[in-house]
């Protein structure tokens, strides 16, 4: 196994799709940034999770989010041209971009909600 990691930003929606056997597959591509100054350039890379966890993910990964993930890295020639591929392994979203949210998420996140205080129950 080829593991490698990799950070940077989406380039587009993540989109899931079905094999046909059933089983679920997410695909995304992410650019990353390679080098610096008038030689710096962008990688992109063809990003694929399989599984539950891609149906999980779809919602939350929109163009511009930045990520990192890590996984078994690969390559696929097509029509002469060379496409670096990962499947990933583990992700983590980095902020940036993101305007999806699963309903009722903030009412039951206690950070979130709201107490009716009595200001003799403070304890200072």
């Amino acid at each position: 196994m080829k593991t490698l990691s990799i950070a940077g930003r989406l380039g587009k929606d993540a989109e899931l799709r079905h094999t046909g056997s059933g089983d679920s597959v997410l695909g995304f591509t992410v650019a990353v940034d390679d080098g610096y100054g008038d030689k710096k350039s962008t990688l992109w890379f063809d990003c694929s999770v399989w599984g539950k966890r891609a149906a999980a993910l779809e919602p939350y990964l929109k163009k511009g989010q930045q990520i990192a993930a890590s996984g078994d890295f690969g390559t696929r020639v097509h029509e002469g041209k060379t496409y670096l591929m990962l499947r990933v392994g583990e992700l983590t979203m980095q902020g940036g971009k993101s305007e999806a949210k699963p309903a009722n998420r903030d009412r039951d996140d206690p950070r979130t909600q709201q107490h009716d205080l009595d200001t003799d129950e403070i304890p200072f």
